[in-house]
């Protein structure tokens, strides 16, 4: 099996807002991303109805392959909402903002080493160990990333994601499923 079952107790170390996987999760899962998921090892955030938002993938895939996208956003409208904002070049005027504000660019730093410590509580992988997704630490370059994070391990933990939720007006205690 590509998916590995994860305690609840871990993934709530990892993200607070993670959870087991759930009858149908993997299903759905593979209709959002268009493909099975691999290595998928929880959710790390759900949409008010309850299926899959975000997921949480294994450090290391089934096949051996190091994947340091711990988060993976995955919800078809919020990946939509985020390619638009994506789109407008804010991820240029981020990096700018960490290259002139040390008070973002500290935040960033520390959103980048907790992503790291939280995905090895998954697994040590040699091969991604400092790396973790975005951009993070110096840059923000996959807004689509730093959501998932910010949706999986609540507010204030990566203030680029959270930015980003709040510029597309995301609103949480909605259902987006039916909209995409």
């Amino acid at each position: 099996m590509d998916n590995v079952k994860v305690e609840a107790d871990l993934l709530a170390k990892v993200a607070a807002n993670a959870t087991p996987l759930r009858e149908g999760d993997v299903e759905t899962v593979a209709v959002q991303l268009g493909r099975a998921p691999r290595g998928l090892a929880g959710v790390g955030a759900r949409c008010a109805c309850g299926r899959p938002a975000v997921t949480v993938t294994l450090p290391r895939l089934p096949d051996g392959t190091p994947f340091p996208t711990l988060f993976y956003l995955s919800l078809p409208e919020l990946v939509k909402e985020v390619s638009r904002l994506e789109a407008t070049g804010i991820m240029t005027e981020m990096t700018r903002r960490l290259a002139e504000d040390e008070e973002a660019a500290s935040a960033h730093r520390d959103a980048h080493e907790s992503y790291v410590a939280r995905r090895g509580l998954l697994g040590e992988v040699p091969e991604i160990s400092g790396v973790s997704a975005g951009g993070m630490p110096t840059r923000v370059k996959c807004l689509h990333a730093l959501v998932g994070y910010a949706l999986a391990a609540g507010p204030g933990v990566c203030p680029m994601g959270d930015e980003a939720l709040e510029r597309i007006g995301w609103d949480s205690s909605l259902c987006h499923c039916q909209s995409a």
